[in-house]
Parts: C-alpha cells; structure tokens; sequence
C-alpha cells in the first residue's frame, strides 16, 4: 500500500512540474496573442433569451437585470420585496426588456424555488439563463459573535439559496444549452478577518459551481463572478451583525472596507455580462483582486498577516481596526461611490 501511495504521489507532483513549468508558459502567451491578434468569437446574442435573476431587488442582481434588458433579454425577477421587485421591472421594461416576470420568493426554501423555476418556464416556455445571485454579508470577529445560530442564515442564503435554484433550473438549463451564472466573491479564496462566516459561505459555493462544471461539461456554461467590494446594500452596511439579527452597521462596514476601494455596480455588472456572454469561466472585478487571489493560493502566510495587521482589533483598549483609522485619517471614504455616503436600503 505505501508504494501504491508513493506511485500516486510522484505521478501527481510530475502532473504540477508539467503544468507549472511547460503548460502555463506555453499557455499564457497563446492566450494573450489570440485575444490581441485574433478575432474575437461570436458573443451570445440575448435578444429574446429567457433569463431568471435572483436576488434582484438590488445591487447586482438590479443591475444585471438592467444590462439583460438593454440587451433584449426577456427577465423573470424573484427576490422576497415584491415591491422593490415591481420597480426593478419597470425600470427593465424602460431599458428594453420585453417581457418581465415578478415572482416574490424565499430562494432558502426548496418549494419556492422550484416555484420560481417552473413559474418563469410556464410564462415564457423555456430558461436560457439562471442568475444565483441572492446573498447576505456578515462582519465581525468570531469571537464577538453573542448568538452562534444566527449565522446559519448565511449558508441558507449564500449557498443553498443558489443550489436549490440551480437544482430545479438544470433540467430546462439542459434543454435549452443555457447557462449558469452565479454571482460569488473574492472572498471565496481571499480569506479575511473578520468574514469568517461569510468567507466559508462563498468558499462553499465557489466550490459547487466549480464541481458542478466537471460534470456538466460544455452542456450548461457555467460563469462565476467573484467581485470584490462594490456598490450593494452589503457596501452600504447591511449584513447579519454579531447577535444574529439583520440591520444596517456603517461603523463595521467601514472597519471591514478600510482602504480597500468600492467600484461602481453598473461597471461591475457591464464587464460581468460582457464575460458572460463571452462564456467566460470566471469574471473578477475590481481587477485588484485578481493578484490578491494568487498571493492566497501561493503565499497564503502574506495575507494572513496582512489580514491580521489591518483588522486585528484591541478590544481591551478600545481601538479601532487599521483599516478603519486609516480610512479615517485619509478621508478616503469620501471617495466611495454616493450610494455609499448616505445608504438607503431598500424594505418592504
């Protein structure tokens, strides 16, 4: 048995030396001239494509909505604000969307999103995309937390709020050779303090999508997005604070921020659908993350004392992450996007 095992090892370590050292430098350049020389590929063409976005209330579900509809795409909309809901459709139909389906649900509960699913093909005979995009954020230092069962929310909402859709939509996703697009996080491989709950949520569901893409090979495209920090009601403050309960913090949101830049949805969301319909793999925006990510995978002590510098909190003495006093000291809050200067988030 321990040879069997040393055979296997030094296959899979040969495997890496040959990644590393022929494929990637071979690949790298292949891929830059192909995208600088050749002529790009066809992009999918979403006029009349049927495309259902969850969490769309909102932030980047809003917007994505928004980008479908100037593209001629027919929107089925599904968050629990049905007024919000209502709006956001309106605003679709003005931009160009044809058709537009309000469909008020819980994506946490199994029954309801097989609802949503079987409603939006009943309405327009077919699915052509799926949007994953509900979630929720937390921010605080697990050992602040008062309530530990409050945090079960975020894997309700973050990971099986996008795998009990994806569940019901696959059949007509197959059908259709459609595609899966779920709107994820840097944070899915950038794990920073102070995000634990939140951090592990995206990990989970980065992973998923990532398994789900071996199985289904080319019969569902599948684009992650993993955005960093931008414009959403999760960069305006709201997320499950350290009793459990859901409520807007300023004060956390700027001690988890800090220095660290917020982009503008409508940018975010225009390179996201561009990706998209380019079939794309994987969509990282704001471009700073891309490094941060490499830095994660290959020097992952770097960012723990980064991490650890700019967050560490003494709470004995009162003080304030880093982060946060530099932001202060600087002012460089006052370069967030507006939506961020005076947050209004949405109710019902």
């Amino acid at each position: 048995m321990e040879l069997y095992l040393l055979l296997h090892s030094l296959l899979m370590h040969a495997i890496a030396a040959l990644v590393i050292l022929v494929y990637i430098p071979i690949c790298v350049p292949v891929k830059l001239l192909v995208r600088a020389f050749v002529k790009p590929r066809s992009k999918e063409d979403l006029r009349g494509k049927v495309v259902l976005i969850t969490g769309a209330s909102s932030g980047i579900g809003e917007e994505l909505a928004y980008q479908y509809a100037k593209e001629g795409a027919c929107l089925a909309l599904v968050a629990r604000r049905k007024q919000a809901l209502k709006s956001v459709a309106a605003a679709a139909l003005k931009r160009g969307a044809p058709d537009v389906l309000v469909f008020p649900a819980d994506v946490t509960d199994a029954e309801q999103s097989r609802r949503a699913v079987e409603e939006t093909v009943a309405h327009f005979g077919r699915l052509n995309h799926l949007v994953a995009n509900a979630g929720i954020w937390s921010s605080c230092s697990f050992d602040q937390v008062t309530n530990i069962t409050g945090f079960n929310k975020l894997m309700d909402v973050n990971f099986w709020g996008s795998v009990y859709p994806t569940y019901y939509a696959l059949p007509h996703l197959k059908a259709s050779r459609g595609k899966l697009v779920v709107s994820c996080s840097a944070a899915g491989t950038v794990a920073t303090s102070r995000m634990a709950f939140y951090n592990a949520s995206k990990a989970a569901q980065l992973r998923f999508y990532e398994t789900l893409r071996t199985e289904l090979g080319s019969e569902v495209g599948i684009t992650i997005i993993t955005a960093g920090y931008v414009e959403s009601e999760i960069t305006k403050g709201k997320g499950i604070q350290k009793g459990g309960e859901v409520a807007v913090n300023e004060e956390a949101r700027d001690a988890q921020i800090g220095v660290f830049p917020v982009g503008r949805v409508e940018t975010l969301c225009e390179i996201a659908l561009e990706g998209i319909r380019n079939g794309d793999w994987y969509v990282t925006w704001p471009s700073l993350y891309r490094p941060m990510q490499l830095i994660a995978c290959l020097a992952p002590e770097v960012l723990t004392w980064i991490s650890y510098a700019m967050y560490k909190q003494e709470a004995a003495k009162g003080s304030r992450p880093l982060g946060q006093r530099i932001l202060e000291a600087t002012g460089a809050n006052k370069l967030f996007p507006p939506s961020l200067l005076h947050p209004l988030v949405k109710t019902e």
